[in-house]
């Protein structure tokens, strides 16, 4: 199955820039690389347009009826895809807790939002994070640890969390091996092992989710079926940009993603790209901070223009948009996207199928 994968990426990766047709190529999802049973059918011509489902608590909400017509009203933007982020909580010791369950049995946090994507004609990803809040660690790219022992607890306990959720999520359409784990990628055999235990409990295509400033130093690759990358590059070195510098940012971000892509013989998914409301959101992507309500249509514009450089580059087979809380929506968290502003952008970008000009003036 992993060879089939293979192939398929293989005859499917960019032509260079100066051949490319005028006609957009055809992306494929990742659920149209595996015939999975499930009540929605494959569609090899629809690029990945997905967005985050968050959590107001520690994933609970998850499973609460309410995810239906939050799925639904993501659906209603032109999504095709959702994504949701189970919790494990490392120590300080490298030890990972998380609620014990049966996979046969899976815990409505995990079977509700994957029943309710397919009854809504949707796919799903499930991207395990880790909560190091508390754990002394600043974020996840600065988990690591001092002894052989911690570092063999860490990935023992790792391992068994990433296996259960693999094993209780097989009618998923997609799973995230880690999410942003920058200090462990040194230690490749240990994800190795670690991809291959996953193997033996889901048939669904696996990525990595690696931080835009990591995922070069990511050896493993091959043994995944696309590159996963946090999307969170810095396009500008002003405040509040126009379209066209956007553009411009992108341009240049995607001609490195493409040579990349090719490099590895591999699509590319961005496993998250989200704005806060900032007149910086251009500059500092991954930064949380929030100005007013008149920073809005700078968040706006940087959405607009990341939606529109997905769509047109063969390389990148689609998006997860960081994030959308269930309803009832809380308006003023940071990376909010189910506002009035954000869902219109988002429609306009994929239901009407837009595509950036060439000249990248904006329309």
């Amino acid at each position: 199955m992993v060879s089939h994968l293979n192939l398929l990426f293989r005859t499917t990766l960019p032509v260079p820039r100066r051949l490319r047709p005028k006609v957009p190529l055809v992306l494929l999802t990742l659920a149209a690389l595996l015939a999975l049973p499930s009540a929605v059918p494959a569609t090899e011509n629809e690029p990945i347009r997905g967005v985050t489902i968050s959590t107001h608590t520690d994933g609970t909400d998850w499973g609460s009826p309410v995810l239906y017509p939050t799925m639904r009203d993501i659906r209603s933007t032109g999504g095709n895809w959702v994504c949701i982020h189970p919790y494990g909580w490392l120590g300080r010791d490298g030890r990972i807790r998380f609620h014990d369950f049966d996979p046969q049995n899976p815990p409505p946090y995990l079977a509700n939002p994957i029943r309710y994507a397919h009854e809504l004609g949707l796919k799903i990803l499930i991207k395990p994070h880790l909560g190091y809040w508390g754990s002394g660690f600043s974020w996840r790219g600065a988990i690591r640890f001092d002894t052989r022992v911690e570092w063999d607890r860490f990935f023992e306990d790792y391992g068994r969390w990433i296996t259960l959720l693999a094993a209780a999520s097989r009618d998923a359409d997609g799973f995230v091996v880690g999410t942003e784990l920058d200090s462990t990628l040194a230690l490749e055999n240990k994800w190795r092992d670690l991809i291959r235990e996953v193997r033996k409990e889901t048939k669904v295509p696996l990525t990595y989710a690696a931080n835009w400033t990591h995922f070069r130093e990511v050896g493993f690759w091959d043994a995944l079926d696309v590159i996963g990358i946090q999307a969170y590059f810095p396009l500008t070195s002003i405040k509040d940009p126009d379209l066209e510098t956007l553009a411009a940012g992108w341009e240049k971000v995607m001609s490195e993603l493409s040579a990349f892509a090719r490099e590895h013989n591999r699509k590319i998914v961005f496993t998250e790209l989200g704005y806060s409301r900032s007149h910086s959101a251009s500059i500092h992507p991954w930064d949380s901070q929030q100005d007013g309500k008149e920073a809005e249509e700078n968040q706006a514009r940087c959405l607009r223009a990341a939606l529109l450089a997905v769509e047109r580059e063969p390389s990148v087979a689609g998006v997860f948009l960081w994030k959308w809380f269930p309803s009832p929506y809380t308006i003023g968290r940071n990376f909010q996207l189910a506002t009035p502003r954000l869902k219109q952008v988002i429609r306009q970008t994929w239901r009407e199928d837009a595509r950036l000009p060439e000249s990248h003036s904006q329309q």
